[in-house]
């Protein structure tokens, strides 16, 4: 993840938790799960974790820092949240994991006219150019595959960007997850059933979805809070709503 992030302040409001802290919430602009539009933070995931933090009894004010100086404070502080994010194995014991937010498949795509292009294996996509987005979660786990930059990836700052230069013939693969894919497809007026398709599917990153986590320095007490809070807003129907609505 990457970019820019929002930044929520949140002072509990609840007898039971009074430490007197502040707990930070960390995004990043990544439409549709959380990004910013009309000066307001929306999104899917946006609109869980708002749910979660007022069913835990937290007041919520929205910030914006760029993603280096946001993963970090996730990294590095305490009572911080981080949310969308994928939960890898390199992740797991970096931070204490409240659940899942929104779904997330994860895919290699191409021109749906790049009928040339056939994956039937992850090496195999080693014999195309994939445009990722630097740090990203895709990004470091290609390299991690012995996937090579410049010589297998070429990074960008963005997905967007990834698309367009799809779109232009300059890349042969893009990575996105499908519910980002489709907008940014959409937003630049393109049918996605008609323009791209689905060649490989990331099953280790796509998981059961985009989590929020704590920092690993945030007490199990403020963690189990938002934890039960999660568990609440899918057991009342509330998660099903948020969903619905936008997916």
């Amino acid at each position: 993840m990457k970019k820019y992030v929002c930044v929520f302040w949140i002072m509990s409001i609840l007898t039971s938790v009074s430490y007197g802290h502040t707990i930070h919430v960390v995004t990043e602009d990544y439409p549709p799960y959380n990004f910013k539009e009309n000066d307001s933070i929306v999104g899917v995931s946006t609109e869980v974790v708002r749910a979660v933090l007022k069913e835990a009894g937290f007041e919520v004010n929205i910030l914006l820092y760029p993603w280096p100086r946001a993963y970090n404070m996730a990294l590095e502080n305490e009572n911080t949240i981080i949310y969308s994010i994928s939960r890898t194995s390199e992740r797991e014991t970096l931070f204490k994991w409240i659940g899942v937010v929104a779904p997330a498949d994860n895919y290699l795509f191409a021109l749906k006219k790049r009928t040339d292009i056939t994956i039937q294996t992850l090496d195999e996509a080693k014999k195309y150019m994939i445009g990722t987005v630097r740090d990203d979660v895709a990004d470091l786990y290609l390299i991690g595959k012995g996937f090579e930059v410049i010589k297998h990836i070429e990074r960008a700052s963005n997905y967007e960007l990834n698309m367009k230069k799809l779109i232009g013939g300059r890349i042969d693969l893009w990575f996105a997850a499908e519910l980002v894919g489709n907008f940014f497809l959409k937003k630049n007026g393109y049918v996605p059933e008609e323009t791209v398709r689905k060649v490989y599917m990331l099953d280790e990153i796509s998981g059961e979805g985009l989590y929020m986590a704590f920092s690993k320095k945030t007490s199990d007490h403020t963690v189990e809070i938002c934890k039960k809070a999660l568990e609440k807003i899918k057991q009342n129907g509330t998660y099903s709503l948020i969903l619905k609505k936008h997916l």
